[in-house]
């Protein structure tokens, strides 16, 4: 029997060009594309005609496919000899699960090849006009997820080494989690004064960034009521937003659509 190839593919963060060159050339040959809620539906419309369109996306509890469904989806596919790509929002070694879908198709003898992305917390800062690293205000940077593999009640997040060891943390899909960031931080050792960002649908036209403190942002996010998906960013690296934000002066430069 002729064995298919599955690509897991990282998509960008939102923006449909911000896709690599590999990631397009693979969209464009799969058979069968499994999408993830958070992929510009953009993409899409490269797929060669007749190639399968699979929902994969998540909200919280609720599942279009739980992860072990999804797991024997692609490798269903690649046994029926058909190339498979797996697209995943951002890059898909950044919580998107990769290890648990690469694992099941080793296990069971796919072919499969691992396509970076780029991912939100880098880009979607930078599209804030906030670099995430600058050598006058961050030497190190750290990529948290707000929503981990744990147990009910227990946190197991190093936050002693988030708040005193690292210039710049961005938090994925932690708008929920908010009081509990900026609590933690400031209790590690986190100036409450530290600014802080929060931008939600990054890259995307629907991009909106506020900014604030440690102290601050929660109520910011509040009044301005900022919805995932959104990432956090908390560092010095945030104030640099006001001198050098580009996207949303471009935004404003561009015509009105009837």
């Amino acid at each position: 029997m002729n064995i298919g190839k599955v690509f897991l593919v990282g998509a960008g963060p939102g923006d449909p060009k911000l896709i690599t060159v590999k990631g397009m050339e693979c969209l464009q040959a799969a058979d069968v594309i499994a999408y993830d809620r958070l992929v510009n539906k953009e993409l899409l419309t490269y797929a060669k005609k007749g190639a399968e369109l699979i929902f994969c996306g998540k909200l919280p509890g609720k599942h279009a496919l739980i992860q072990e469904q999804i797991n024997q989806l692609l490798v269903e596919k690649a046994e029926q000899g058909l190339t498979v790509v797996r697209l995943k929002g951002g890059d898909p070694c950044v919580f998107g699960r990769v290890g648990e879908e690469a694992e099941e198709l080793a296990i069971r003898g796919i072919p499969f090849e691992m396509i970076p992305g780029i991912t939100a917390g880098i880009a979607a800062p930078a599209y804030a006009g906030i670099p995430v690293t600058h050598r006058d205000h961050a030497s190190s940077f750290a990529i948290v997820t707000a929503h981990g593999r744990e147990e009910k009640g227990k946190d197991h997040l190093n936050w002693p080494a988030l708040a005193q060891g690292i210039d710049t943390i961005a938090f994925y899909m932690g708008v929920g989690n908010l009081p509990h960031i900026c609590t933690q931080l400031i209790r590690y050792g986190k100036k409450p004064s530290t600014p802080a960002a929060l931008i939600e649908w990054g890259t995307t036209d629907q991009q909106r960034t506020v900014t604030g403190e440690l102290a601050t942002i929660e109520q910011i996010a509040k009044d301005h009521q900022i919805k995932n998906p959104a990432i956090v960013l908390i560092g010095e690296v945030v104030q640099l937003r006001e001198k050098i934000k580009w996207f949303e002066a471009e935004k404003r430069k561009q015509p009105m659509s009837l």
